[in-house]
């Protein structure tokens, strides 16, 4: 099912069945959401991610960040970060998402594609870290890209274009019954920056 010319209705759930996806489309304006997009470009601390595959380190073109309100450390791939501590935009951004959505989060994991060569594979965002069926926020910056969805069983599958300055919410059962990818664009020259909002369960 293809959502690409959707009327935005932050309520209606985009999944037909096991979990919930709510888009509110752009909730920055374009002047406001192209000042944070420079921001995030020039004021976090990228780094290109890492991953374990098959027993070997795989070091992606992709980069990444992770922060938080503590030094929270998040494990994914088989390799462990530890938070960097909230950037002024990223506090702003984070009251912003919550005012939107009522929920709240204490993380925030940041993905930089620099162009539409880059993107990511099916997954599903269920590491034990992170709070069970918790909501998750993802507020995409810059280049428009296609998000597509995939039940783990049925393989049914849903897709829709994040805009810039847009916000996505994965929450319930989403993570246990979906997959989810960013699938790679010739389409796109340009870089996104995506930022997933989280909750990680204090030890």
């Amino acid at each position: 099912m293809k959502l690409f010319d959707i009327k935005v209705d932050p309520t209606k759930n985009l999944l037909p069945q096991g979990g919930t996806v709510n888009y509110y489309g752009q909730i920055l304006n374009e002047q406001e959401a192209t000042r944070y997009l420079d921001l995030l470009l020039n004021n976090i601390e990228w780094k290109n991610d890492e991953a374990i595959l098959f027993g070997k380190k795989i070091i992606t073109k992709r980069k990444v960040a992770w922060y938080g309100e503590k030094p929270f450390e998040y494990t994914y791939s088989k390799t462990t970060k530890l938070a960097l501590s909230w950037t002024t935009e990223l506090v702003n951004l984070k009251n912003k998402v919550e005012q939107e959505t009522g929920e709240t989060f204490n993380s925030c994991l940041l993905n930089l594609y620099h162009d539409g060569n880059e993107g990511m594979a099916w997954h599903s965002d269920g590491e034990k870290d992170l709070k069970k069926n918790g909501a998750i926020a993802s507020l995409s910056f810059g280049s428009e890209r296609k998000f597509a969805f995939k039940h783990k069983e049925t393989k049914e599958k849903v897709e829709l274009i994040l805009e810039h300055g847009s916000l996505l919410i994965m929450k319930d059962e989403t993570q246990t019954n979906w997959l989810h990818r960013l699938p790679p664009t010739k389409l796109s020259t340009q870089p996104r920056v995506n930022l997933t909002f989280r909750t990680i369960i204090e030890k």
